[in-house]
């Protein structure tokens, strides 16, 4: 089995109490069984404190936050569980974050999330675009189409390629980037093989952009579940104008890297580029530090399911997600 992954997932270190942020701030902890199941035989204090704070729901096993906060975490900003039995002993979601894992069967891609503030500095800030690979034993006679999966390997190498060597403005890249999953997403249903051409793109991109008004994208995130009330005052006073600083690129090689593949499952492209493409110009229009912009968007965003499946149903029905509206906004 292929495993793969960007070079500076392997640089990645938890920098503990020095994170501006925390993952342990804003929402219940998912706690496994196996953890649980220790956590409840523990002897002395801490297993007292962590029998206290185990709550079972219909969804599973959490540690109910206190505070806006989980119990676990210690004013000093570390973990208690991390402190006093060491990094095995947490839970996997614990152990796991940032690192993401995506299991293709015969292959494998590593990652780190945008929502943890070291990650988000590492991700956005690689010039490189290295990529790491390694064959290992195991893996497993995929269940979906195989034919599909080619065609998305293959057109996402091909716009990753021109991502990174194009010297096109960055709204002209998402102009370029939507036009193309069109003739993907034709080409996933059964059609002509996907062509990139970005002049064609860009003549197509003039030729339906409408008048736009970016209000219409914020508005349709103010509607969206909102877990801090740091994001929700992002969202009410956005930049004059977005800086498209070079950082983006590696903003959008990351959520494409994240999300394209997983079209494997439901043959929808498209949904997932607009949702690159609106997170990406909402994170321009928020402006404000960079990295820190991007992180924040990740945690409300990308770490809420249901955030993320309502953008990408609002990619056919919401009137700031349509095609001409958001080619109206990248002219």
């Amino acid at each position: 089995m292929k495993i793969s992954y960007p070079a500076y997932y392997e640089k990645f270190s938890c920098i503990a109490a020095a994170c501006p942020d925390s993952c342990c701030a804003g929402w219940c902890v998912d706690v496994d069984d196996a953890a649980a199941a220790f956590y409840r035989g523990l002897p002395g204090d801490l297993g007292d404190r962590l029998r206290q704070v185990l709550k079972s729901t219909e969804d599973g096993i959490v540690m109910e936050i206190e505070n806006g906060r989980c119990p676990m975490w210690r004013e000093d900003g570390l973990c208690r569980i991390h402190a006093e039995l060491g990094h095995d002993a947490l839970c996997k979601v614990c152990r796991e974050f940032p690192r993401l894992r995506h299991d293709y069967g015969t292959f494998t891609e590593l990652g780190l999330e945008l929502s943890c503030p070291q990650a988000a500095r590492l991700i956005l800030s690689d010039e490189n675009w290295e990529t790491v690979s390694k064959v290992t034993d195991g893996g497993e006679k995929p269940d979906y189409d195989g034919e599909i999966m080619e065609i998305l390997l293959r057109t996402r190498a091909e716009f990753l390629a021109f991502l990174k060597g194009t010297t096109l403005s960055f709204p002209q890249i998402l102009a370029v980037f939507l036009l193309y999953a069109h003739e993907v997403q034709e080409e996933l249903d059964g059609g002509a093989q996907a062509a990139l051409c970005p002049e064609d793109c860009l003549a197509d991109a003039k030729q339906f952009a409408q008048d736009a008004n970016p209000q219409a994208l914020l508005e349709f995130f103010l509607n969206l579940e909102i877990l801090t009330d740091r994001w929700k005052m992002r969202l009410q006073s956005p930049a004059v104008a977005p800086d498209w600083n070079r950082q983006y690129k590696a903003l959008l090689r990351y959520f494409i890297e994240r999300y394209y593949l997983q079209a494997v499952s439901d043959y929808d492209i498209l949904c997932r580029a607009k949702f690159a493409i609106t997170a990406c110009l909402l994170i321009g229009y928020l402006g404000g530090d960079f990295t820190e912009t991007a992180q924040l968007f990740s945690k409300e965003i990308e770490n809420d399911i249901d955030n993320l499946e309502a953008i990408f149903d609002g990619a056919y029905a919401a009137p700031a997600l349509t095609d001409v509206h958001l080619l109206g906004l990248l002219k």
